[in-house]
Parts: C-alpha cells; sequence; structure tokens
C-alpha cells in the first residue's frame, strides 16, 4: 500500500504525489480520514430503507466541483484519522446500529484503505451490502481493486460535455472517464437484485440537474438508457442547492425551476425509461447537507 500512495495515481488526476509525504490533488495524505458516520435517511428509497444507511463520509475529494454541497469536507479540513482497523470497526458499529448497508461516500482517493478494512469486517461478522458512492471520476485500475467487496454501485454521471465538467469540475474527459468506470462497474455487479424493497446487488446513476443546463441532463439520461437499459437504476436528481460563496459563476446561481426539471422527467418518460428514481416537491434542504461538526458515531470508535 505504501509504495502505491508514494506516487499517487488511483484517481483519474494522476497527480503522482507522494501522500506518505505531503498531500495530493484530493486534499489527503496517506492518512484516512473520515468526516462523518451516521445513519442516513436521504439516501434513494432502496438504499436508506426504513433503518438508515449506514454512511461513511471520507474527507477530500478529487473531483471537487465549485458547486460542491459538502464542500466543508471536500475543500476543508475537517474529519478524524483512523487506521483500516477503526474503520472496520466503524462498519461493524454502524451494523449494529441497524444500518441496512455500509454507505462508502467519497470514497476514490482512500479505496486501498478501504478495502483492507471491507476484508476485516467480513472477518469479523460484517454481512449487510457495502456501498460505493462516488462521483463516477473513477480509474478503472482502482475499481478492479474492489471487485468482489462491493455491493452495490452508486455513481454520478454528472455531464455529457466536456466545456461543462472543465467549467465546474476542472475535469478533462470526465465523461469518457466516468462512461469507462460504468462499464466496470456493470461487468462486476450485473443485474440488480432485491430484497423487499431493499437494493442488495445493483447499480444506481445519480445525475443532477443543473440550472440552465437540461440539454446537457438529456444527453446524460439517453447515453445510460441507451446503453445499459434496465440492468441499472438512474436517479434523477433536483435537489441542486447554490452554495452561498459561489463567486464568478452567475449562472448556476440560483436553484433549478421546477419547469427545467420537468423537461428531464418528461424526456426520460419518452425514452421509455421505468427503473428510475425521482424527486418530488420541495428537495433542495439542508437535510441532505449534513452537520460535518457532528460525526455522530465518530466518537465510538
Amino acid at each position: 500500500m505504501e509504495e502505491d500512495l508514494k506516487q499517487c495515481v488511483l484517481c483519474p488526476r494522476k497527480c503522482s504525489a507522494n501522500r506518505m509525504a505531503h498531500n495530493g490533488y484530493c486534499g489527503e495524505s496517506a492518512a484516512l480520514r473520515v468526516a462523518r458516520a451516521s445513519l442516513h435517511m436521504w439516501e434513494e428509497p432502496c438504499i436508506s430503507g426504513t433503518r438508515g444507511s449506514g454512511t461513511v463520509f471520507f474527507s477530500g475529494c478529487s473531483l471537487k466541483c465549485v458547486y460542491c454541497q459538502n464542500k466543508d469536507i471536500a475543500f476543508g479540513n475537517k474529519g478524524r484519522e483512523l487506521t483500516s482497523i477503526q474503520l472496520s470497526e466503524l462498519f461493524l458499529l454502524l451494523q449494529n446500529k441497524g444500518a441496512v448497508n455500509i454507505n462508502l461516500v467519497t470514497p476514490t482517493h482512500f479505496v486501498l484503505q478501504i478495502a483492507e478494512a471491507i476484508k476485516m469486517a467480513k472477518r469479523r461478522g460484517l454481512t449487510i451490502p457495502i456501498v460505493y458512492n462516488t462521483s463516477g471520476f473513477e480509474n478503472v485500475t482502482s475499481l478492479q481493486k474492489l471487485e468482489g467487496l462491493i455491493d452495490i454501485y452508486l455513481s454520478d454521471l454528472k455531464y455529457y460535455s466536456e466545456e461543462i465538467s472543465i467549467k465546474y469540475s476542472n475535469a478533462q474527459n470526465y465523461f469518457k472517464i466516468a462512461k469507462n468506470a460504468i462499464d466496470e462497474m456493470v461487468r462486476q455487479i450485473g443485474k440488480p437484485v432485491f430484497e423487499d424493497t431493499l437494493m442488495k446487488r445493483g447499480i444506481i446513476i445519480r445525475h443532477m440537474v443543473l440550472p440552465g443546463y437540461t440539454k446537457d441532463s438529456k444527453a446524460v439520461i439517453k447515453y445510460l438508457y441507451e446503453s445499459y437499459g434496465d440492468d441499472i437504476y438512474i436517479s434523477i436528481m433536483n435537489q441542486y442547492t447554490p452554495p452561498i460563496d459561489l463567486e464568478g459563476y452567475p449562472e448556476i446561481k440560483r436553484r433549478v425551476t421546477p419547469r427545467e426539471y420537468e423537461k428531464v422527467i418528461d424526456y426520460a418518460i419518452e425514452l421509455g425509461i421505468q427503473n428510475a428514481f425521482i424527486q418530488e416537491g420541495e428537495t433542495s434542504k439542508e437535510s441532505f447537507i449534513p452537520d460535518f461538526d457532528n460525526g455522530v458515531y465518530l466518537d465510538e470508535i
């Protein structure tokens, strides 16, 4: 593991940072950090269930979108250092608290430590599904390190247009990179499997509609349906909330209008998509932005 982190290329940035000595583009060193661990009720219904998804929010991010709702941990300096052993204990604690799954949020840059922790936890009695909750900005080689360990991939496909991905995420080739990553997820997981209303195995691809970019949203949704059909679920989200400090991007300093969201949903219906989640009513709420000053179960580790 140390050798991989001395010249880190775990994410598509391939910054080659020696994370044993200093931070990479993700903002993190070799020390795994967790900002929050809790039972989370605001994922898709088949992920949260009635008891909550056992979410583990990792510090740092390899994508760092300008409108990030988790900016406190993606850009900031929040989080507690844990060893892989402590992370495995956290997984087991969440299972004991009633979590229906373990939900790894923004895990890309800690994939090596996470894989080790999952193996440890499974040896000690972890039985609930593992959810890999990602921006979609993933190297296939990194995902391959997780084969056999992940049950559900919960991934974004944020953009179709490279112009937009560069503008808001400084990510050249985002679509191509995410497309290849999703191909690998589908190869690993296959078709969805449910037990009652809970997903036990499968892939959900999220797309959050941005204000003024319904054309790009339609292109994303068309690609997903034409490429994967009913082998995946598509989650079309309207919860975009512009951060208070969003400067230099006046065109997205507003919420998505009901009409914009309806256009995207209507298009999905026209395509014939059935395996989909949509958000109804006012979902751009504070509840989607966790309180990262409150680690909840972190203090029990």
